[in-house]
């Protein structure tokens, strides 16, 4: 898993699952699809999926198998 900003360039891509902080701590959401200015979310709680612009999330971690095939 590695953070990103909007500042360090961030790598959000349509099936990602990322990690945001949210006000009441850390909110897990699928990415449904991504564009260079807007991200549709899926918060995966039954809700109705969030639109946001890139430039409004807060820093969020990407996650990633790459650790999980190291230890495969």
């Amino acid at each position: 898993m590695h953070e990103q900003t909007v500042i360090n360039g961030p790598a959000i891509h349509d099936g990602d699952v990322i990690e945001v902080d949210g006000p009441d701590g850390a909110i897990t959401a699928l990415v449904l699809l991504a564009s260079p200015k807007m991200v549709i979310l899926d918060l995966c709680d039954d809700s109705t999926p969030i639109v946001i612009e890139r430039h409004l999330l807060r820093p969020y971690r990407v996650f990633s198998d790459a650790a999980l095939a190291a230890v495969a």
